[in-house]
């Protein structure tokens, strides 16, 4: 029965295809079209297909080091991008092996460099609207996200993204809203400035506080048990939750993520018993940091040392989920030879440094000596007066 289905309605999309190809002068009357085809031959355009095993296959226009490969899939007809990046935007189109094309998207991936955050505990504002001669930006926020912590303080995000108002518009995209698309669009007037230097992407961030949800509670005789070796040993009682064990060498940078979380996610992470709320590690907030958390959820350690050896817990959607042990290794200071290629270095840093300032310190005085050289008086002999009369002796 249902390969009687399929084949009706796969001769029915035969017909329906006949048909257009034969009216299709009168279907672009009626409909509008939403954008003309780009050169499938240009290097502008990467060909995704499911046809060999959702793979690309147009590997010829993909530039070395690019990890197209490993963030672009293709399953059950749909595109997934993984880790979607501002050069990810553009125009996506779906179409059959034979070059019929169905539909098409234009995606915009606004980034994250330039993103604005305001805190409203600290009575920071969002952005306000530009209004321009031709165009308003405004921001569009998704729904607050759930708090990332229960039990105790937590935080809740909002993400913004820039929008634009004008009716210059390019008419041949079909956006939801008359009028409106996102700043990066393509149905932006290439005769408008750079819309996201005027209004950037923003995130708002606020405290919050949820209750936990109930546990259930263990046995009674096991409880008990539980409560004589808290007693006994003097231990507190590490949360519940899978750890895993790490030892990153010192001196190098660590990139930690929450297991099953996304950048949509509400994350939070915590150093043992030191909550790392965003007001105070959220990349950006101050200069030069070494910890911070950045708007994917990562957690970064740049240049790990010693003192960054703790337990790190990641919060997912309220819910404390896993546990990082990180052990930072002792690594005695070796004696280096002046055959290692870092004293070669130095040496031949300090010498070449070292030749120069001498070349500054002979130039400096040769061209003082030339100029006092130059400056010295000649003494004149004094001139003889043939006139004044000489006395003579008698």
């Amino acid at each position: 029965m249902r390969l009687l289905g399929a084949t009706i309605l796969l001769s029915l999309v035969d017909v329906l295809q006949a048909y257009a190809i034969e009216k299709k002068g009168d279907v672009f009357k009626k409909m509008a079209c939403p954008a003309f085809l780009k050169n499938l031959h240009s290097h502008e355009t990467t060909v995704l297909t499911d046809f060999n095993g959702t793979v690309i296959v147009d590997s010829s226009h993909i530039r070395t080091g690019s990890d197209l490969l490993k963030r672009f899939s293709i399953r059950m007809f749909s595109l997934i991008v993984f880790r979607a990046q501002a050069g990810d935007s553009g125009h996506y189109l779906c179409g059959t092996k034979e070059g019929l094309f169905f539909y098409g998207y234009d995606v915009d991936v606004q980034p994250t460099r330039q993103i604005t955050v305001a805190f409203l505990d600290n009575d920071e504002h969002v952005q306000e609207d530009y209004r321009g001669e031709e165009f308003t930006l405004f921001t569009t926020f998704w729904d607050w996200s759930r708090c990332d912590r229960c039990g105790v303080r937590g935080e809740q995000r909002r993400i913004g993204l820039c929008y634009v108002q004008s009716a210059q518009l390019k008419p041949r995209y079909r956006t939801a809203l008359p009028n409106v698309t996102s700043c990066g669009s393509r149905a932006v007037p290439a005769r408008f400035p750079s819309l996201l230097r005027l209004h950037s992407p923003e995130v708002a961030v606020r405290s919050c506080l949820a209750p936990c949800p109930e546990k259930e509670v263990p046995e009674e005789g096991v409880q008990s048990i539980s409560n004589i070796v808290f007693k006994v040993g003097k231990k507190p009682r590490l949360p519940n939750v899978p750890i895993q064990y790490h030892r990153q060498p010192q001196k190098t940078n660590l990139v930690i993520s929450c297991p099953g979380a996304g950048p949509e996610h509400a994350v939070a992470w915590d150093k043992g018993s030191v909550r790392l709320y965003r007001s105070h590690y959220l990349v950006g907030v101050r200069k030069h940091m070494r910890l911070f958390i950045d708007h994917g959820n990562h957690l970064h350690l740049q240049r790990v040392r010693r003192r960054d050896k703790a337990t790190y817990f990641c919060w997912r959607e309220g819910e404390l989920v896993a546990g990082f042990q990180l052990t930072v290794p002792y690594e005695p200071r070796r004696q280096r030879s002046p055959a290692d290629p870092e004293s070669i270095f130095v040496m031949r840093t300090v010498g070449i440094c070292f030749a120069i300032i001498i070349g500054i310190f002979f130039l400096i005085h040769m061209s003082r000596y030339s100029y006092l050289l130059l400056r010295k008086p000649t003494i004149a002999a004094p001139p003889q007066d043939t006139q004044t009369p000489r006395a003579t002796l008698t």
